[in-house]
């Protein structure tokens, strides 16, 4: 859930990957320039299992939502 006090870090790689485009580097280097206290909102084009994982291993939870077929927001925050 965010906070009225967050700091939003977005990201928006839907084109990107619709170029057929690997943004997997630039998705790591924003985590690696969070803050701990940021929030991390990735949209994409399909829901991103594999990261997921790599998020978890990271310290992150996950909430994903499917705004449409082609446009999924996901909010990575670190773990309590």
């Amino acid at each position: 859930m965010l906070n009225h006090d967050d700091h939003i870090v977005e990201l928006d790689v839907r084109d990107i990957l619709r170029k057929n485009e690997e943004p997997f580097h630039l998705i790591m280097d924003t985590v690696k320039n969070l803050g701990q206290d940021d929030v991390f909102v990735l949209h994409t084009t399909f829901k991103p299992l594999p990261l997921f994982a790599v998020m978890k291993r990271k310290g992150f939870d996950y909430q994903a939502e499917k705004k449409n077929s082609d446009h999924w927001i996901v909010t990575f925050t670190r773990k309590e």
